[in-house]
C-alpha cells in the first residue's frame, strides 16, 4: 500500500472524528516553536488522491511540502499556533511546544464543532490539561494522516518565518540551518554575539565552554 494511503487507514481505523497535532523547530536554537492541529472534516477519495505525498514533513520535498500546505490549508479545519522565544525561556521548550499543540487543538475543535474526537499528538507525551481524549504516538507524523498534515502546516511554516529572520540577520545563515546550532552557525556566533531570536538556555553549555577555554 502507497504510503499516503497507509496513513489515511490509520485514522480510518480508530472510526472517530480525529484531529493530529504536530511541532516544529523544539530543537532549533533560535525564535519561536510553531505547533499545528488538522481535522479532515470533509475527507473524500478526491482530496486524498490530491494527498499523494503525504508524509512526516522531513520525508517530503520542500516543494511537495509547499503543495501540501496549500492543500491542507484550504481544505481541512486546521490552526498554526507559535510560542516565542520569551515564552520558551520563561517555561522551557517542552511545556511551550506542548501549551501550542493545546491550543491548536482547541482552536480546531472550536471550529469545527466537533465534540465527539480523539486526539493524536506525535512524540512521547500528553498534552496536559487538553480536556478531550488522546493518544500520543513515537513517530506519529509517520502513521497517522492527521498528524502528518499538522506536521507539514507546523514545518512549512516555521521555514518561512525563518527565512524571514533571515532577512533581519542573514550573518547567522538561517534560511539554511533554520536556526538549529550547526557547526557554522555556532562559529557566527561566536564572531556576532546573539541575536534577540537566539534562545539563550540553550547556549549556556556552548559559552561555559567558551569561558573555560579563556581562562588558558
Amino acid at each position: 500500500m502507497e504510503k499516503y494511503k497507509e496513513l489515511f487507514a490509520f485514522d480510518d481505523k480508530l472510526k472517530t472524528s480525529i484531529i493530529g497535532t504536530d511541532e516544529a523547530g523544539r530543537g532549533s536554537g533560535v525564535g519561536a516553536v510553531f505547533a499545528a492541529a488538522v481535522c479532515f472534516t470533509k475527507k473524500n477519495k478526491n482530496l486524498i488522491e490530491k494527498l499523494v505525498y503525504l508524509n512526516d514533513s522531513k520525508k517530503v520535498s520542500k516543494k511537495h511540502r509547499d503543495e501540501l500546505y496549500e492543500i491542507i490549508k484550504t481544505e481541512t479545519v486546521n490552526s498554526v499556533v507559535s510560542a516565542e522565544v520569551d515564552v520558551i525561556e520563561r517555561i522551557n521548550i517542552l511545556k511551550a511546544s506542548l501549551g501550542a499543540m493545546r491550543q491548536a487543538v482547541v482552536n480546531v475543535q472550536k471550529e469545527s464543532e466537533c465534540n465527539d474526537l480523539f486526539v493524536l499528538v506525535d512524540g512521547n507525551r500528553q498534552i496536559p490539561d487538553l480536556g478531550f481524549p488522546q493518544k500520543f504516538i513515537i513517530k506519529g507524523d509517520g502513521t497517522s494522516a492527521s498528524i502528518a498534515a499538522a506536521s507539514i502546516l507546523a514545518k512549512v511554516a516555521r521555514d518561512r518565518y525563518m527565512l524571514k529572520l533571515d532577512e533581519e540577520f542573514p550573518e547567522y545563515g538561517w534560511a539554511n540551518n533554520m536556526g538549529y546550532l550547526t557547526k557554522d552557525h555556532m562559529a557566527a556566533i561566536d564572531k556576532y554575539g546573539v541575536s534577540p531570536y537566539h534562545r539563550k538556555s540553550y547556549l549556556e553549555k556552548h559559552f561555559a565552554k567558551q569561558e573555560q577555554l579563556n581562562l588558558f
